[in-house]
């Protein structure tokens, strides 16, 4: 098939496109990129810079070559921010999913898949199934759900065959990417920010909510599981004219237990504090996604939180904006830094070693370790960007890390430039 996937160049957009791709489809990704990253885009997809709201742009791309289907990721998504700016909110994400259907609907596409959440749902104490009832606690829910009345009425009207997935807190890595969210307010990525030393606590929104250890409680999944669950709502509309699914693990971990996780799979202390209750978080929200289970046979594959959370350590990478990265020539080729540069960063805990590498587009990879025998305290490091021309820079996105002492004698050597 061919597939528009819209917020392609986002968390999980970009990995839908990336399976997409494996299972043989075609894919054009449609991305404002104003949270998501060019180099996230998978490079066989066809990837069209532009705006839901911009019916004339969705009309060029949907007039350009037939699309069996559309699968919508772009939206705002952070509840908190959404009671702080609910009309920014709506208009994106209920105004922009209508123009996209309407485009859609006039173009001929038949299939829809929408990404939408566990978030609005009333809170309970129980997995919640799909025919519980839908009382969205944020802005961000009540969008999501507005787009679900939407799609439901399109298709009893147009036929429009209509996949609706709820869920909540998409989590992992996949090969080296993970989470990149400027900015990050996903709970795992910044706990692990916080073992990386890019951030110095972690925020517990709340401590007195009614949940065994007073913390929010949440259900999540593996961003590999997401994607293929929306794969096989693709599939299923061949069959099924309109599908409501929950997506989910059906096993809540409240918040301080997602900290003490990640304890345990970084080694590192991870220093907590507690500050009030933000607007829109509902107690607990764990998805019962035996419907999909029965009806797609699908199963998640990584079900367990430590084998989530390691999969994004010590491993993430970042999208760093081209700003950061200055235009080079050298004697020999020409060569622009391009879109976005990539640095992924591995640190050996207990051992006072780092090692980063980077990616400029085009340009060298490059590699930089430093082994730095001391007394031990916190160490600061900037990472280091090369061009063709070999000079170094370092972006703005520094990070610290707590490094225990060196064996005595230990060489010493540090060092940055390209190589």
């Amino acid at each position: 098939m061919n597939i528009l996937v819209t917020g392609g160049a986002g968390y999980i957009g970009s990995t839908v496109a990336r399976q997409l791709l494996d299972a043989g489809h075609r894919v054009t990704v449609f991305d404002n990129l104003s949270s998501g990253h060019r180099a996230a885009v998978p490079k066989t997809a066809a990837f069209v810079p532009g705006d839901i709201l911009d019916r004339t742009a969705l009309d060029a791309v949907l007039a350009g070559e037939p699309f069996d289907a559309v699968m919508h990721f772009a939206a705002f998504i952070e509840a908190g921010e959404s009671m702080r700016e609910p009309g920014r909110f709506f208009r994106n994400n209920v105004t922009g999913a209508l123009t996209l259907i309407d485009a859609a609907v006039a173009h001929g596409v038949g299939r829809f898949v929408f990404s939408s959440t566990a978030g609005v749902y009333a809170s309970k104490d129980d997995p919640l199934v799909e025919t519980d009832p839908v009382d969205p606690a944020s802005v961000y829910g009540a969008t999501k759900y507005m787009v679900e009345q939407t799609l439901e009425w399109y298709h009893r009207i147009h036929g429009l065959r209509v996949a609706v997935l709820r869920y909540f807190n998409a989590a992992g890595a996949t090969g080296p990417r993970g989470e990149a969210h400027q900015p990050e307010t996903h709970l795992i990525p910044l706990v692990l920010q916080v073992a990386q030393g890019t951030r110095a606590e972690i925020a517990i929104f709340g401590d007195d909510y009614p949940t065994p250890d007073g913390t929010c409680v949440r259900d999540y999944i593996h961003i590999e599981d997401l994607a293929a669950a929306h794969l096989a709502a693709l599939n299923g509309l061949g069959e099924r004219a309109f599908m409501r699914y929950n997506l989910g693990n059906g096993a809540g971990y409240s918040v301080r237990e997602v900290i003490e996780t990640a304890r345990r799979v970084t080694g590192h202390p991870i220093p907590a504090v507690v500050r009030p209750r933000r607007p829109g978080d509902p107690a607990i929200l764990i998805a019962d996604s035996s419907k999909i289970q029965r009806e797609l046979s699908w199963q998640p594959q990584h079900p367990d939180l430590e084998e989530i959370i390691a999969s994004a350590w010590p491993r993430r990478t970042w999208f760093v904006p081209s700003r950061f990265i200055p235009r080079a020539r050298s004697r020999r080729r020409s060569s622009s830094a391009g879109d976005t540069s990539r640095i992924e960063v591995k640190s050996r805990p207990n051992t006072g070693q780092l090692q980063e590498s980077g990616e400029v587009t085009p340009g060298r990879r490059v590699q930089r370790q430093s082994t730095t025998p001391w007394a031990g305290g916190r160490a600061v490091y900037a990472p280091t960007l090369c061009t063709d021309t070999g000079h170094s820079v370092s972006s703005d996105h520094t990070r610290s890390e707590d490094i225990p002492p060196t064996p005595s004698g230990a060489r010493r050597s540090a060092g940055r430039g390209c190589r």
